[in-house]
């Protein structure tokens, strides 16, 4: 989640495993909450617009398996 402050700084917020099936509209509800009840803070001040929301997917593929 990205949010804007204060200061007109983007900030990101990353969450790890998050469930498989969130939608958008049930992330942006958890940003404007966020920002409303003011929960997060940064050095450029509150955090007041959503800026971004992205789902980034790892993929890893180990390629080596050192010899025994």
């Amino acid at each position: 989640m990205v949010f804007r402050n204060q200061a007109g700084r983007n900030v990101t917020i990353t969450l790890e495993n998050p469930r498989d099936n969130l939608t958008a509209a049930e992330i942006e509800a958890a940003m404007d909450l966020i920002i409303a009840r003011n929960i997060f803070t940064s050095s450029g001040g509150d955090l007041v617009a959503k800026q971004d929301i992205r789902l980034i997917d790892t993929t890893t593929n180990d390629l080596y398996e050192p010899p025994a």
